[in-house]
C-alpha cells in the first residue's frame, strides 16, 4: 500500500484545476533549469532540428559576388594595392604549379600529385589571415599556404620529385609536404589523423607562456575527413580543454567520388559546431576577402577565448581527387565546365583588382607568363638533383641504432660491395643515389 505523501503548495506557484488537481502557474520563462545544467525548463513538447532555431538553412558568409563586387552590406578588408597583388599572384601560381606537375605525373617523372584547382580561394585567403608562426596541419591541398610563407619552388619540386634536397629525405610520397622553419607539420596520408592532433597542438600552443594568446593551431581537412571519428574527437578534445585550434574546414563537395548529399543529412558541417560549444561559421570559400575575413576573426576569437572554432568554406573541386582518380566516371565533365566558367574563385578576385584598377589584361599575360617560368625552372632543376644518400634509408627513426637494424644495413653493405660494380642494374640505380651508396661502408 502507498504510503499517502502531504505536499505544501505555495499558493503563487499552484492553480486548483477541476477535480482538484494541481498544477503549477509559475511562468514558464522563470520555471528554471535542470539539475548540473543550463537547459531552461519548459512546459511545451517540442523537437528541434536546426541549429538556426528557425528551421532555416545556416547562411553563407560572403563579401564579393561573381563579378567581383562587393555586396550591399559587406565589409570589404581594407588592404593595399600591393597586398592585393601578392593575394593574386599566390592564387595564379596554383593552378600553374598543379599544370606542370600534374603532367609531370602523367609522364611517370613523380609517382602522385594533387591538385588545387578551384580552392585557390580558400587556401590562399586562409593563409593570408593566419599569423606566420601560426601551427598548420594540413591535408593534402594546401601547399598554398607554405608558398605564402616563402617555401620556395625548389623546395616543393624536392619534395614532390624526393631529391637530396628533400627536408624529408624523399621518404615520403609527393605533395606530402612539411617544414619546421615555416611551422608546417609533415603531412600524413591516413585521412583526419591531423584533427586530433591539432587539437593538442593548441593545448601545448596554451600552455607555453610564450606562444600563449599569441599563436593558433590550425587545421585543414575536407568534408569527407568530417566523416572520420577522429574529427569528432578532435573536436571534442580542443572544446572541452579548451584550446586555441582553428578548424578550417573545405567543403569541395566530394569525397573523392561521394557526393556531399552523400555523406550526410544535416545542414552540412557548420551545424556540428555548436554541438561542441564552438564558434562557427559558414563562408564562401570561391571568395578570397570573404574567407580572409572569416578566418581573420575565427583566429582572434581563439586567441582572446582559447577556445576552438570552426570555419566551414563552401568551394567546389574543380580536378580529379588525385592522380589516381578519374572524377568523370561519377560526375558529368559539363558540371565541372560549368563551374569553372560561372564560379572561378581567381577570376572574381580579378575582377575585383580591376574594378579597383590595379590589374589589366597585359599584366595578366606577364604573371602566367614569369610564373609558368619559374615553375619549369625550378622543374627542370629538379631533374637533375640525385636522390639523398642511401645510407639514410637506415636513419633517423631511432636514437641509438637497434641490434637489427645494424645487421640489415651491413648486410646490403655487403651486398652492394659483391654486386654494386659487377651487375649493371645496380651500377645504374646506384648512380641515382648522392653518395651512390659508398658510405654505407664507413
Amino acid at each position: 500500500m502507498l504510503r499517502s505523501l502531504s505536499v505544501k503548495y505555495s499558493p503563487l506557484l499552484t492553480r486548483i484545476r477541476p477535480g482538484g488537481r494541481a498544477l503549477s502557474s509559475q511562468p514558464t520563462s522563470s520555471l528554471g533549469c535542470l539539475p548540473t545544467t543550463d537547459s531552461p525548463v519548459v512546459s511545451k513538447l517540442a523537437f528541434f532540428n536546426s541549429v538556426t532555431g528557425d528551421d532555416s538553412k545556416i547562411p553563407s558568409y560572403r563579401v564579393l559576388d561573381g563579378f567581383g563586387i562587393p555586396i550591399e552590406g559587406a565589409e570589404v578588408p581594407e588592404i593595399s594595392e600591393q597586398f592585393a597583388r601578392r593575394l593574386y599572384e599566390n592564387m595564379q601560381l596554383l593552378p600553374t604549379l598543379d599544370n606542370i606537375l600534374y603532367n609531370v605525373q602523367r609522364q611517370g617523372k613523380i609517382s602522385f600529385y594533387m591538385t588545387s584547382y578551384g580552392e585557390e580561394a580558400a587556401v590562399i585567403g586562409s593563409a593570408a589571415a593566419l599569423a606566420d608562426d601560426d601551427e598548420v596541419l594540413a591535408q593534402y591541398r594546401e601547399v598554398g599556404v607554405l608558398l605564402w610563407r616563402g617555401f620556395s619552388l625548389d623546395r616543393v619540386m624536392a619534395q614532390c620529385f624526393g631529391t637530396h634536397e628533400d627536408s624529408g629525405k624523399g621518404r615520403q610520397m609527393p605533395v606530402h609536404f612539411g617544414s619546421t622553419q615555416h611551422h608546417f607539420h609533415q603531412i600524413s596520408s591516413p585521412l583526419a589523423t591531423q584533427i586530433p592532433q591539432a587539437a593538442g597542438v593548441g593545448y601545448a600552443l596554451r600552455r607555453d607562456p610564450e606562444r600563449r594568446s599569441k599563436n593558433v593551431a590550425c587545421v585543414f581537412f575536407g568534408e569527407g575527413a568530417a566523416s572520420e571519428g577522429d574529427f569528432h574527437a578532435g573536436m571534442l578534445l580542443a572544446s572541452t580543454l579548451p584550446s586555441p585550434t582553428l578548424f578550417l574546414a573545405r567543403n569541395n563537395g566530394f569525397a573523392i567520388s561521394t557526393p556531399s548529399s552523400q555523406q550526410y543529412y544535416g545542414d552540412s558541417l557548420s551545424a556540428r559546431g555548436p554541438g561542441y560549444g564552438i564558434d562557427t561559421i559558414r563562408v564562401d570559400g570561391n571568395d578570397v576577402l570573404a574567407v580572409m575575413n572569416a578566418v581573420k576573426e575565427g583566429r582572434r576569437r581563439c586567441l582572446e577565448g582559447g577556445r576552438a572554432v570552426l570555419v566551414e568554406m563552401m568551394t567546389y573541386r574543380v580536378g580529379h581527387h588525385s592522380t589516381s582518380d578519374d572524377s568523370f566516371a561519377y560526375r558529368g565533365r559539363q558540371e565541372v565546365e560549368d563551374r569553372k566558367k560561372i564560379d572561378n574563385p581567381i577570376t572574381r578576385f580579378r575582377l575585383f583588382m580591376e574594378s579597383r584598377g590595379w590589374w589589366d589584361k597585359t599584366e595578366e599575360e606577364e604573371l602566367k607568363s614569369r610564373l609558368k617560368q619559374d615553375v619549369l625552372t625550378s622543374f627542370k632543376r629538379a631533374e637533375t638533383l640525385k636522390k639523398p644518400d642511401l645510407a639514410e634509408l637506415f636513419s633517423d627513426v631511432y636514437a641509438e641504432e637497434p641490434w637489427n637494424i645494424r645487421e640489415q644495413r651491413k648486410e646490403l653493405a655487403g651486398l652492394l660491395e659483391k654486386y654494386g660494380q659487377v651487375w649493371e642494374p645496380w651500377q645504374n640505380d646506384l648512380k641515382i643515389f648522392k653518395d651512390e651508396g659508398k658510405k654505407l661502408a664507413d
